[in-house]
């Protein structure tokens, strides 16, 4: 198998991004719902939580860095037979994922009002703490962290960790099982077993 992507197939390293970016959002999603449906607030168990999830969407914004590169850096397999109408709605559900890849992990440390411990290796400041806030959201837009942090969290939270990445990705996965069983082609091998 080809670290590259080929006409027939993603690459190793394409497939090791596309997997790892699955493993973290299902992370993500893990410790957010366990922090909120398990931990009680102010205790260690919803701070690890917490901490965990924060680490985990850290890793989500360099992993989709890469994938973006690596993309550009790479051409995409060939389009499976199709007609025009599907192929378009396919990008398109790519970009719209790809948006949303990008979007979430940065509104995530925008909106977060805590330091991240990282994996509780390294802290990385919130964003209030940085200069870039007070250069442009408190001497720019004239805002303090409370006002800034409530549209950044409605994104985050209610538009797009509560209702369009859960529509998006199962979306994808629908689309790539009824390629599977139902049209009996290539595109979940090219992502999977392919070589």
């Amino acid at each position: 198998m080809s670290l590259k992507n080929t006409a027939a197939n993603y690459g190793r390293v394409a497939k090791w991004l596309h997997w790892s970016t699955a493993a973290l959002f299902l992370a993500a999603y893990v410790s957010v719902y366990y922090r909120q449906w398990f931990t009680e607030k102010q205790t260690p168990e919803n701070w690890t939580a917490l901490q965990i999830h924060l680490s985990v969407g850290v890793s989500i914004a360099v992993i989709v860095a890469l994938r973006v590169i690596w993309r550009l850096m790479n051409r995409v397999p060939d389009d499976e037979p199709g007609t025009p109408l599907a192929h378009r709605a396919a990008h398109l559900g790519h970009l719209a994922l790809y948006a949303v890849m990008i979007v979430a992990p940065i509104t995530g440390y925008l909106g977060t009002g805590v330091n991240t411990d990282f994996f509780f290796l390294f802290e990385i400041p919130k964003f209030e703490s940085t200069a870039l806030f007070q250069s442009a959201v408190v001497d720019g837009l004239g805002l303090d962290f409370k006002t800034f942090e409530k549209p950044i969290d409605f994104i985050h939270k209610d538009v797009l960790g509560a209702r369009l990445i859960w529509l998006l990705v199962l979306g994808h996965v629908a689309a790539a099982l009824y390629h599977h069983f139902v049209k009996r082609d290539r595109t979940l091998v090219k992502m999977t077993s392919g070589g």
